[in-house]
């Protein structure tokens, strides 16, 4: 097993810098080219997203998350490509994946292979919830961003279940094919493409992206076992596992609002409730940040509008409910204020430009 493109010797783990600053650059392995072939310019897509060319070429340093979820989504409405999440994780073997994957890979059965890599995973990346939850006969594999500034996130989440998959696969044959998928995300257009790569039935509008795998598929050896390297690469990502700056208050109500919304419209009560506060804590905190909850709620509806207005397929209807709204008038009053033009006017602007 080559493992050539890795620093594992101690003192370069140590040098490698400040450590893991929100997502190892493995996620991104041949990104640009990737980006290139389908149409997209790497260059512009990087410079829009934050993202320093250089930081790409090591896989054990490592991106802003933040700036991670934007480069695939910028990928994404760049190349024209709506799939693109789909694709770039479809074709992402583990071996690609870096220490993630080799932890994978290195791992005795599939069942300690699933294991060990969602142990591991908050290692490789931050802020995001990672769990196998025991469902009967099957593991139920769950996935989530969960950072405030990151509201736009489906890219990451179908290239993160494609990851999974191939994981998986690599052991079970190409042929594997998980009992059912979830995202969390709306319908896109060209879902179909979905149920395909997964060869199972896929649900949208959920709470979580998970992946539900029969745990009678999990009893197979791993075709590349090695314990002893597999206590190295752990050992590794830890150590580059950085000093964590916590989220602050407003992003961590920015990230409750963007859970909630599905549900219905998020209240100043219910997110205090979630983030173990009382509501009288919560609004006298956020005052003092400056900010409001009620401002936050609008300002996290407005970006997730924006965002979901440019995708055609969804009616103003179905994206009033995603905000929470009660019904598509009140998203249009609030769309007014926001833009000084109504939801269909906006939409019909941007498709011009």
């Amino acid at each position: 097993m080559d493992l050539s493109r890795f620093s594992l010797e101690p003192g370069a783990i140590v040098g490698a810098g400040a450590g893991n600053r929100g997502v190892l650059s493995a996620a991104a392995s041949g990104l640009c080219d990737f980006i290139a072939r389908h149409g997209g310019d790497a260059d512009r897509i990087l410079g829009i997203s934050g993202v320093d060319p250089e930081l790409l070429v090591q896989p054990t340093l490592s991106l802003s998350l933040d700036n991670y979820c934007r480069v695939m989504e910028t990928a994404a409405r760049d190349s024209r490509c709506d799939n693109f999440g789909l694709y770039y994780g479809q074709q992402f073997k583990p071996q690609a994946l870096g220490l993630i994957g080799y932890i994978g890979l290195c791992s005795s059965t599939l069942e300690s292979a699933l294991h060990n890599w969602v142990s591991a995973f908050p290692y490789h990346q931050h802020d995001t919830l990672i769990r196998l939850v025991d469902v009967d006969d099957c593991w139920r594999l769950d996935y989530q961003v969960r950072h405030g500034r990151i509201l736009c996130r489906r890219q990451d989440a179908e290239l993160t279940m494609g990851m999974a998959l191939n994981l998986i696969r690599y052991a079970a044959g190409a042929n594997w094919a998980p009992r059912a998928v979830m995202f969390e995300h709306p319908r896109p257009e060209q879902w179909h493409d979905h149920c395909k790569s997964f060869d199972a039935q896929v649900y949208f509008d959920q709470p979580l992206n998970s992946m539900l795998i029969p745990k009678r598929d999990l009893t197979r050896s791993m075709p590349d076992s090695d314990p002893l390297l597999l206590g190295v690469i752990v050992d590794a990502i830890r150590r580059l596992d950085g000093q964590r700056t916590p989220q602050g208050l407003v992003d961590r109500v920015r990230d409750q609002i963007r859970q909630l919304l599905s549900i219905g419209e998020p209240t100043l009560e219910g997110t205090a409730h979630r983030l173990d506060l009382s509501s009288w804590s919560l609004q006298r905190r956020l005052n003092r940040e400056g900010v409001s909850f009620s401002g936050l709620l609008d300002a996290v509806r407005r970006e997730m509008a924006d965002h979901y207005l440019c995708q055609p397929h969804l009616s103003i209807s179905e994206i009033a409910l995603l905000l929470g709204f009660s019904e598509a008038s009140a998203f249009s009053r609030a769309f007014r204020r926001w833009h000084g033009a109504s939801p269909r006017q906006w939409r019909s602007r941007k498709r011009n430009q």
